[in-house]
């Protein structure tokens, strides 16, 4: 099972596999019993609790296991987030390096040519897939950042443009994490740590990763950009056009599905409500696909904020998975500012249900109108999140797992 479809029957599919046992022994490895469960988590199809539930269900997974060790820093940085706000798009602290970071990816990164083997296939698999091991995405990161001296935001937005489980808190800080911007020391790796984990394929030697930790954290610190390997700049090294990203949905994953503007979207919401006799209308939004736990409303309506998607673009593949996973469960999709339209469905006398969510533009509206007729629901969480920000996982982790 490699793809990601956007259904319950996948998601369960995907539950049903995961191995607690062969995961703790295994999840460093690019062919390691990781679950993969990511793109369901960020989207909404399924949360912390649930998952866990489903999985103890069939397995002795206690707080001390590895995988639940694995859950909880999906809720670290759901909180740190929630303190952080827009705080995670910017330098928490100050980078190792005294130098001019670049503002953007060279094409020869982009483009899987750096002639530095994990790192091509890296970008390839990301560019094809939509999704990349955790360790082969701090591998990455450590190399643009500190090898080829990129700031980490470029990377990082880049990454969650692609990535189907693209979390801004989870992906931006684990790039600060990296960049030593958000951890006490740059985050290197060598040759023989891609040849530990790796299929042989991936393996690196002789190339700029092929260094002791000393020289690797020294360039870290204190030299430019290394640049792509010799044989990449010779033209020897053939790359890939990376896909495109877009603002809006493109057309063939609109396919299927109803859009409108504002005013329909209003007129089809009160229209839908007055039939099923409930005023209530449950929205659904890219981090909120799945369903709820208590009595859902019979009228569920897509919203994208357009602001956010312009901000940060989505590849075709993202955007594909999102929009299969409302097509056929939401009267119609309307695509504008989010607090607008629902400021405008509460005027209309309807009582619109929205799932918290700490993306840009879905903070601030959701925000807006939870002092009216809203119902406001959190994301659950199987840790209760500690008031006081946590800086740290670890202080984290000491606080929640007692």
């Amino acid at each position: 099972m490699t793809g990601f479809e956007p259904t319950p029957e996948a998601l369960l599919a995907r539950l049903d596999a995961v191995d607690p046992a062969a995961y703790a022994r295994s999840r460093n490895a690019l062919d390691g019993a990781v679950t993969r469960l990511s793109p369901y988590l960020t989207h909404g199809l399924l949360d912390v609790p649930d998952a866990l539930a489903a999985i103890r269900a069939h397995h002795h997974v206690p707080v001390s296991h590895k995988l639940a060790f694995e859950f909880g820093w999906r809720e670290f940085f759901r909180h740190a987030w929630r303190h952080l706000g827009d705080g995670i798009l910017v330098d928490v602290k100050p980078p190792p390096w005294p130098g001019a970071y670049a503002s953007a990816l060279p094409a020869d990164i982009l483009e899987g040519r750096t002639g530095v083997p994990v790192i091509d296939l890296a970008v390839r698999e990301l560019h094809a897939t939509g999704w990349l091991h955790n360790h082969a995405r701090m591998w990455v990161a450590s190399y643009v950042v500190h090898l080829r001296k990129v700031h980490w935001r470029a990377g990082a937005d880049w990454m969650h443009a692609h990535l189907l489980d693209g979390d801004l808190g989870a992906n931006h800080l684990s790039w600060q994490w990296v960049a030593a911007t958000y951890s006490a020391k740059p985050y290197v790796f060598d040759a023989g740590n891609v040849a530990r984990y790796a299929p042989r394929d991936w393996h690196s030697p002789g190339t700029a990763v092929d260094r002791s930790y000393e020289a690797l954290d020294a360039i870290a610190r204190g030299e430019p950009d290394l640049g792509p390997e010799p044989a990449a700049v010779r033209g020897e090294v053939s790359g890939v056009m990376p896909p495109a990203v877009h603002a809006e949905p493109p057309a063939d994953a609109l396919a299927g599905l109803r859009t409108t503007d504002e005013a329909g979207w209003v007129a089809q919401a009160v229209a839908a409500c007055a039939a099923a006799g409930d005023a209530r209308v449950r929205i659904v939004h890219p981090w909120s696909l799945g369903g709820a736990r208590g009595r859902e409303p019979a009228v569920r309506m897509g919203l994208l904020h357009a602001p956010y998607h312009s901000r940060f673009p989505w590849s075709a593949r993202r955007w594909a998975f999102v929009l299969g996973a409302m097509r056929g469960r939401i009267e119609v999709l309307h695509a504008g500012d989010a607090r607008r339209a629902l400021d405008a469905l509460v005027d209309a006398g309807l009582v619109p249900v929205v799932r918290d969510a700490l993306v840009p533009g879905w903070r601030e509206a959701i925000e807006a109108v939870r002092r009216r007729a809203v119902v406001v629901e959190p994301v659950p969480r199987e840790w209760a999140d500690p008031d006081r920000y946590c800086a740290s996982f670890t202080r984290f982790w000491n606080v929640v797992a007692r």
